[in-house]
């Protein structure tokens, strides 16, 4: 009887479960954010320094990784909760330890060993980086379509009058009677951009918890509001 009295207690003030992880904290290697936009800042030297202004969306520990389970540690993160009629039964299955009952759009891996004392449905804090870090930022660039080998790959082209029918046109592909084949990696017309694109020793020059802000010095792959991945060199 005493025994289910403390239970009940226990219960009540949250301290079991996903109810007690959930109101924790627990710093990673890294994090997930939301590019917003570009902007400037002034360094101590005051010299004028571009800046990229991330977003941060609060990320929960959503599952953990072993070696035993799966051949290498790694903490995966979820972020911005999928509403119920997007969701799947399978997708609200994986995530309902974590506290995010319908799922998540955004679910990353961080490869790292496991922090003591982590518990799935922690929260990440954004304190997980800091001023001054150094990181290796990951981002798809923008799609721009099926494009020509000019604007492509830069190819000069072609005369544009004198009876010219080149133009753009990327011109001969062909070999001699050997190898009589195009060469593997030979510059074509075709699909510029929406690439992955790792970018490294990217330095880390502001965090803002109140605002949920991050900012980074110089350029980040991807449009407004494309996710960025951000883990420390």
């Amino acid at each position: 009887m005493e025994e289910t009295k403390a239970n009940d207690a226990q219960a009540s003030s949250g301290e079991t479960g996903t109810a007690a992880a959930a109101g924790q904290t627990v710093q990673l290697k890294g994090l997930v954010a939301f590019k917003e936009a570009m902007s400037t800042m002034f360094n101590e030297k005051n010299e004028a320094v571009a800046v990229t202004i991330l977003r941060y969306e609060p990320c929960f520990v959503t599952q953990l990784k072993t070696t035993e389970s799966d051949g290498y540690t790694a903490v995966q993160i979820g972020a911005v909760p999928f509403k119920k009629k997007n969701s799947s039964e399978s997708i609200r299955g994986h995530f309902a330890k974590s506290g995010l009952e319908n799922g998540a759009k955004v679910c990353r891996e961080i490869r790292q060993a496991l922090p003591s004392g982590i518990q799935v449905g922690q929260r990440v804090g954004i304190d997980s980086l800091a001023p001054g870090d150094i990181v290796r930022l990951t981002g798809v660039t923008k799609g721009h379509g099926f494009q020509g080998s000019v604007r492509r790959w830069g190819f000069a082209g072609g005369p544009a009058t004198h009876g010219s029918k080149f133009h753009r046109r990327p011109g001969s592909i062909g070999n001699r009677t050997w190898p009589g084949r195009v060469m593997p990696g030979k510059k074509f017309p075709g699909h510029w951009g929406d690439e992955v694109v790792t970018l490294k020793n990217v330095k880390v020059l502001g965090i803002y918890p109140e605002e949920g802000v991050v900012v980074v010095k110089g350029p980040v792959p991807g449009a407004r509001n494309s996710l960025v991945q951000l883990v420390k060199e």
